[in-house]
């Protein structure tokens, strides 16, 4: 089993590898933040010998109900250390909070994806290569909040718990290609209540 780490300065934040891009560890190290990267079928008891300060959920293929131990994972670290998710790490996010998901009949593809944030009421154009989404009568049984969504079709495209410090985005704010509008996200990780150190699970 392989466990990478980079060589980013500052907070330590765990990456559970689903097929991570390298992209997404440079936008976390241009935050002072290192990242060690496990398997994406890493335990929660594997995960919590590195003593993370924050967890990340990378973005993968497939359907997100196959990610088992991923699940059990968010489910055992929710409200001790902040969560963030992309893409299937969103949707993973939703389902260890008791949420469903489904596969879209035409996959959200491309890069001019207009999503809305519902905090700031600012529309960001976003890059997007995903079949699955969140069903969003599930969150009524949840304690996540929607916080971003998606204008051309309404599906979720954000999820947030800030008392338990865990939001997810359905799209992809680290595109080497642009457009740029979401990568404050990463910040709101590093900004996030954590102490010095943390993990990230790439899933695929």
């Amino acid at each position: 089993r392989d466990v990478e780490r980079s060589r980013g300065l500052g907070d330590v934040y765990k990456r559970q590898d689903f097929g991570c891009k390298y992209n997404i560890i440079r936008k976390l190290n241009a935050f002072k933040c290192k990242v060690i990267v496990v398997p994406y079928d890493t335990s929660y008891q594997e995960i919590v010998k590195y003593q993370p300060d924050g967890l990340f959920l990378s973005n993968g293929p497939g359907d997100p109900t196959d990610n088992k131990v991923a699940i059990e994972v968010v489910k055992n670290l929710k409200g001790k250390l902040p969560i963030f998710g992309i893409c299937l790490g969103h949707q993973i996010i939703s389902l260890a909070s008791g949420a469903t998901t489904y596969k879209l009949r035409f996959g959200h593809r491309g890069a001019n994806h207009p999503v809305k944030n519902l905090e700031t009421q600012k529309i960001e154009i976003t890059p997007q290569n995903h079949s699955f989404a969140v069903e969003k009568q599930s969150l009524e049984k949840t304690d996540l909040s929607i916080s971003h969504i998606n204008l051309l079709d309404d599906t979720i495209e954000g999820l947030e718990n800030k008392d338990q410090m865990i939001f997810s985005v359905q799209y992809h704010p680290e595109a080497s290609s642009g457009p740029e509008d979401s990568e404050y996200l990463f910040c709101l990780l590093y900004t996030s209540d954590a102490a010095d150190e943390g993990l990230g699970v790439d899933l695929g």
